[in-house]
């Protein structure tokens, strides 16, 4: 998005309702349709069905439409609106416009260039920050430890944790997936490398993050350790 649509489309989030809304679609492990909305958050559909659909003109929320029961022909119903948090593309608004996004794609460049040695300290250094993480969880509830721990812990920094149908801790989003498509082998190491501290120390030693890459999720699941 340019900047003034980025700067509209972070206005739409000022609405107290609409904002819950969209802390409610975005952390959902799955698309979610009005009637769940409505529910969950206990607003009428005709309310939920409003600011959802602004969300989406304001591009911050896509729509697909499928059948809640997943049968096809005669018989099986209408379509359903299913509302789920847009994968391509993310809204970063500072005023006035900073280019942090160029400025890691430099960066990232330049590393590349550089060889495996420059790629080697970015991943020291990413692994030290997860310690600091660590460190800064343990200093705020010296007595949390374990699964609400790392996950309070990937909350704090950005990340959209949920357990998957196996019981691993999957991740929605990336916060540096506009470095991914043209730089995956060093963002993956890199967060890797973040998030490896952070799992396995604030459960100690019961969860361990490892690279289990899913279309459509971060490239780390967090799983309990072999």
């Amino acid at each position: 998005m340019k900047d003034d649509l980025q700067t509209e489309a972070l206005a739409l989030l000022a609405e107290p309702v609409r904002r819950r809304l969209y802390d409610h679609v975005i952390a959902a492990p799955r698309p979610v349709d009005r009637d769940e909305a409505a529910a969950a958050l206990g607003i009428g559909r005709p309310l939920v069905a409003f600011h959802l659909d602004r969300l989406v003109r304001g591009g911050l929320l896509d729509v697909e439409y499928h059948r809640r029961s997943g049968r096809s022909g005669p018989g099986a119903g209408r379509p359903a609106k299913f509302y789920l948090r847009p994968v391509d593309r993310q809204v970063e608004v500072s005023l006035p416009p900073r280019r942090y996004g160029l400025a890691a794609e430099l960066l990232a460049r330049g590393l590349e260039r550089s060889g495996p040695q420059a790629i080697d300290a970015v991943v020291d250094v990413a692994r030290a920050a997860g310690r600091e993480i660590v460190a800064a969880a343990r200093a705020r509830d010296p007595g949390s430890t374990g699964t609400s721990a790392v996950v309070e812990a990937l909350v704090d920094n950005g990340y959209q944790p949920f357990a998957d149908e196996t019981g691993a801790i999957r991740l929605r989003n990336c916060p540096f997936d506009a470095l991914v498509d043209q730089h995956r082998t060093l963002t993956c190491a890199m967060n890797l490398a973040l998030l490896e501290p952070l799992a396995a120390e604030l459960s100690n030693g019961a969860l361990e993050a490892s690279p289990r890459p899913v279309d459509g999720y971060c490239c780390v699941a967090i799983a309990p350790s072999d």
